[in-house]
């Protein structure tokens, strides 16, 4: 019940971003290039945001499971507040330096310009996805996944239409390309972010009080950073490693920097059923650990690897069969669908995988446990797959599909540890609430 609503929502939220792919490959390979390269920035500071908006979304969903509804509401007002303000901060950096950064990723030309537009709309307008991030994990964490799925769904009609209309000049608007991409972006995420904020107030048991979003309570903001900031800290230093692989691809030539774009943009579909799992089984945990039922919360993460794993293998056999189609929906170049199908052929090693790290992360990070996944972030991303990366890519000569299978040896190195993290139970006796004196208390 939770998780397919998470899924669908999440679907949605991927098509948006493949929608501006998908129109952007009519303009031309180098826009798609551009906006790709410019989203790997976004990615990561929207990951900055998920440290107030996933830690609030845990701390809340363990103090609803311990019956303290009113406790939750001013942790909620807090989490808003703060993420707010990051985002301003976010926005406002894009703003001024965001030109600078661009080009100290080896960017060139066209593709230079067209990220350059693109971050700055986008990138310089990030306070919004700030709230729609913070407010979506309460939605979420409150049991009510489903209507936050439509808030998505109209979100990406809005969207879709927007690109219609502004990239391509339609319905009288002007034909902006790059830059009209951006600002429907912009507007579907404007009018999201109006809506769960009405919905929030409609879900919530003890609504939050206009007082509670300035009384910065250092308790909660202490719990709101133990499970948030060891979640971004991993998130970031995954997506900067992805960062330095996008470098390494610029070396490589355009063709390959559209192939890996048109290929990121497909493999995504692939775990999305893993990770909506991993969030849906991340809210009952927290609920069960707050209520002191760490035996159901221990059989639950594992019942959702198994899960997660045949629903991801499945996708993947069939991704992998129609690779080659799927990528000529994108581009005619056929350099570009050769070595887009060969990373894709790369998703049969990496996404089961990452499926392990998605749920069982996911499952650590809710019982309190957020530490373990920081340390071996470090050790398996920056100290394995940056240099081996950088081996098969150059010294092997694998080229793109040297990045992929780099990623691939991270993914399962940090997976097994994962697993045999949560089977070892070390994370029980980290929760953040008081626990109830017996394993039998209700949720």
């Amino acid at each position: 019940m939770l998780t397919w609503p998470i899924f669908l929502e999440m679907t949605l939220f991927t098509l948006m971003g493949s929608a501006d792919t998908f129109m952007l490959s009519g303009v031309s390979d180098s826009a798609v290039s551009g906006v790709g390269a410019a989203n790997q920035f976004i990615f990561v500071t929207i990951l900055l945001m998920e440290v107030v908006a996933h830690g609030a979304a845990i701390v809340v969903s363990q103090y609803l499971g311990s019956r303290k509804p009113a406790e939750a509401s001013r942790i909620a007002g807090i989490a808003i507040s703060l993420n707010v303000g990051a985002g301003l901060a976010i926005s406002a950096g894009y703003l001024l330096f965001g030109d600078a950064l661009l080009r100290s990723m080896n960017l060139r030309g066209d593709v230079l310009a067209h990220a350059q537009t693109y971050l700055a709309i986008v990138g310089g307008t990030l306070v919004l996805q700030a709230a729609i991030n913070t407010m979506a994990s309460l939605i979420r964490v409150h049991g009510y996944t489903r209507e936050s799925m439509f808030v998505s769904l109209g979100m990406n009609v809005l969207n879709v239409i927007g690109n219609y209309a502004l990239i391509f000049g339609h319905f009288g608007a002007p034909e902006l390309g790059v830059a009209g991409a951006a600002a429907s972006t912009v507007l579907s995420r404007a009018v999201a972010a109006a809506v769960f904020l009405w919905m929030l107030y409609r879900i919530m048991e003890v609504r939050i009080r206009p007082r509670d979003y300035v009384s910065f309570s250092k308790d909660y903001i202490g719990k709101i950073a133990r499970v948030g900031v060891p979640s971004a800290v991993e998130q970031v230093t995954y997506h900067v490693c992805q960062t330095v692989f996008l470098y390494y691809v610029t070396y490589l030539g355009a063709m390959e920097l559209a192939a890996r774009q048109y290929a990121i943009n497909i493999t995504q579909f692939i775990y999305l059923f893993a990770a909506a799992i991993a969030m849906g089984t991340a809210i009952l945990v927290g609920r069960l650990i707050g209520a002191g039922r760490a035996d159901e919360a221990y059989s639950r993460v594992l019942r959702s690897l198994k899960w997660g794993l045949g629903f991801t293998a499945a996708v993947c056999c069939l991704a992998v069969a129609l690779r080659t189609p799927i990528v000529e929906l994108f581009t005619d170049d056929r350099g570009i669908v050769a070595i887009a199908s060969q990373v894709i052929l790369c998703s049969l090693l990496i996404e089961p995988g990452r499926v392990f790290n998605l749920v069982l992360i996911n499952g650590l990070r809710a019982a309190g446990d957020a530490q373990i996944s920081v340390y071996m972030g470090f050790v398996s991303m920056v100290g394995v797959s940056l240099p081996l990366g950088y081996v098969l890519t150059f010294e092997a000569g694998l080229g793109l599909v040297g990045v992929f299978l780099a990623i691939a040896a991270d993914e399962w190195l940090r997976g097994i540890v994962m697993l045999y993290r949560w089977r070892s139970r070390a994370w029980q006796g980290k929760a953040l609430v008081a626990q109830p004196a017996t394993d039998a208390a209700a949720t």
